[in-house]
This record gives structure tokens, C-alpha cells and sequence, in this order.
């Protein structure tokens, strides 16, 4: 198999790079072409060794939260063309499962995550840069609608995380990281345009935005 072009789709949390992510893979799978999912939630460090107090004071909008060590080292491998040991992440316990997935590479590698854009170590592994461009105010909703219905939150709990963390840290790491993008796509996963400019741009064999 030839060498997987790997996409990275960043963002603020809730700004739609999952939405971005599910309609890219879409329209790809309709031209019949295989693509590979990941998402880096999945490398946050695990915490068995720490108390659940602790663990939900954890600031996980900061890049230290994550094994992104791990996540060089298994784009190596899917770029090698081997197999991965795919983690898997409780939100309910804030730390990783015991077991894993393995995972094959595919032709297209798309990975989606907030801190992706400001690992420069990564970099080489990444043939194409997106960064989803969302109003934060647009951000807080859908992440309390996500947070509450998927994750068992409470809005106030929500809310105090993103006072706390999420939003200092959008500032200090996640919005200049966007400097790095290939192509800053506005209004999430609902702009529809960009995923046609990426797809086609994609089935026309290109794997470098000029």
C-alpha cells in the first residue's frame, strides 16, 4: 500500500471538526475511497493511578493532558503502512480503558482533535492542515449540548470548566495555533463548501495544499 495521506482537522472544542470530520469522510466514501478515522481525545494520558477528585480537576484543554508522544509514534507506524494499537478513552472515569482497538491504515488517514495544530513534533507526519473556525459563543452551546447529553454533565459544571480552562486555553494554545493551517475553514461542519474543495482536492490524488 502507498504511504496514507494523513489529514489533521483542529479547532476550539464544539467548533464542528467532528461534523467537519463525519462529512469529509462521507463524500470521500461515496467516491469509494477508504478512510480511516482517528480522534486524539483517544490519547489523553490515562489516570488509574489517581484519585477521581483529582482526575476531574485535570486541566484537559491543556496539551500536557495528552500522550501525543504515543500518537507520533502510531501515525509512524499507519505511515509505514503497519497496524496500531488504537487507545480507548472513558469520559465518565477520565482515564483510558484497559483494552485497545487494532487498527490497519487506509489510503486516507483523517485525525481530529483540538491540540493537533500546536504539536509541532507532529507535523511531519500531517500532509494537510485544517483549522475549523467557530465563534466561541457557538462553541460553549454545542459543547454544553454534547457535554449533557453524551457525557453525563451538568451545565453548571460545564460552564465552570469552560470559565476555567477551556476558554484561557483556547487563547493561549488553540487560536494561535491556526497561524499553521493549510486552510481555516469558517462556520464548522456545516460548510459544506470546504469539505467539497477538500474532497475533490483529494480524489484529484493531491496529498500537499500549495
Amino acid at each position: 500500500m502507498q504511504k496514507p495521506i494523513i489529514l489533521a482537522i483542529s479547532g476550539a472544542s464544539g467548533s464542528g471538526k467532528s461534523l467537519f470530520t463525519q462529512n469529509l469522510a462521507l463524500k470521500l466514501r461515496q467516491h469509494e475511497r477508504e478512510v480511516l478515522v482517528l480522534q486524539e481525545d483517544h490519547y489523553y494520558k490515562a489516570q488509574d493511578h489517581v484519585e477521581m477528585e483529582e482526575r476531574v480537576s485535570t486541566n484537559y484543554d491543556h496539551p500536557d493532558a495528552f500522550e501525543h508522544d504515543l500518537l507520533n509514534q502510531q501515525l509512524q507506524e499507519l505511515n509505514a503502512g503497519n497496524s496500531i494499537e488504537y487507545p480507548r478513552y472513558c469520559y465518565v472515569t477520565h482515564t483510558r480503558l484497559p483494552d485497545f482497538e487494532v487498527i490497519s491504515p487506509a489510503p486516507i488517514i483523517i485525525l481530529e482533535g483540538i491540540m493537533l495544530l500546536t504539536q509541532i513534533q507532529l507535523f511531519d507526519q500531517f500532509d494537510i492542515k485544517v483549522f475549523v473556525d467557530t465563534p466561541l459563543d457557538v462553541c460553549l452551546m454545542r459543547r454544553m449540548l454534547r457535554d449533557t447529553q453524551e457525557r453525563g454533565r451538568s451545565i453548571s459544571s460545564v460552564a465552570k470548566q469552560y470559565e476555567a480552562t477551556v476558554k484561557p486555553m483556547y487563547h493561549k494554545f488553540i487560536e494561535p495555533s491556526k497561524t499553521f493551517a493549510d486552510l481555516i475553514v469558517p462556520h464548522g461542519g456545516e460548510n459544506l463548501l470546504a469539505v467539497d474543495v477538500v474532497s475533490s482536492y483529494l480524489l484529484e490524488g493531491k496529498s500537499k495544499i500549495a
